[in-house]
């Protein structure tokens, strides 16, 4: 039975969808698919977006040794110890820096599969990386490198005078 409201006409129904002779309310098949359309799109673009790629994960590791570096640099420079950085074989601890106390800095990779070669400003390789103390080092850099990318790598090098930073090869 139709009831009347303020602005409605009376005798008439509001909808004709939900009086129309067997027909019950609730979503069409066509509907339901489109909703589960949308969100089926929505879920792969999010995990897309989240998943972390190797490139990422080397550049992390680039800024993040830059930083270890400039950090040893800086106590190797306050102490008046030498301090050298050098890499050794894969394992727990990948690199290490001798003159410094040995909880003094983290001494492994984040990540996994990442291997470094320290070179001189020529790029010839080196065996470690002189940080200090003198206030200018000579020209030096690390490249690095991911067993997930073979033929990705990154440079982290210095001057002497300026902060070591990561470079592109």
């Amino acid at each position: 039975m139709p009831t009347s409201a303020a602005g409605s006409k009376p005798g008439r129904p509001t909808s004709r969808r939900a009086h129309a002779p067997g027909r019950r309310g609730g979503f069409t098949l066509l509907e339901l698919l489109v909703v589960i359309a949308i969100i089926a799109m929505a879920t792969a673009g999010v995990g897309l977006a989240l998943r972390d790629s190797g490139q990422a994960s080397l550049e992390r590791e680039g800024d993040r040794l830059a930083a270890l570096l400039e950090s040893a640099r800086a106590q190797s420079r306050a102490s008046g110890a030498v301090v050298r950085w050098r890499p050794t074989p894969q394992g727990p601890r990948a690199f290490a820096f001798d003159g410094l106390p040995p909880d003094a800095l983290p001494t492994h990779w984040m990540t996994e599969g990442i291997h470094a070669q320290p070179a001189g400003a020529d790029g010839r390789p080196a065996i470690a990386l002189q940080l200090g103390p003198e206030p200018i080092i000579a020209a030096q850099q690390v490249v690095i490198g991911s067993d997930a990318l073979p033929g990705k790598s990154l440079r982290i090098a210095t001057d002497g005078l300026r902060p070591f930073a990561v470079i592109s090869p």
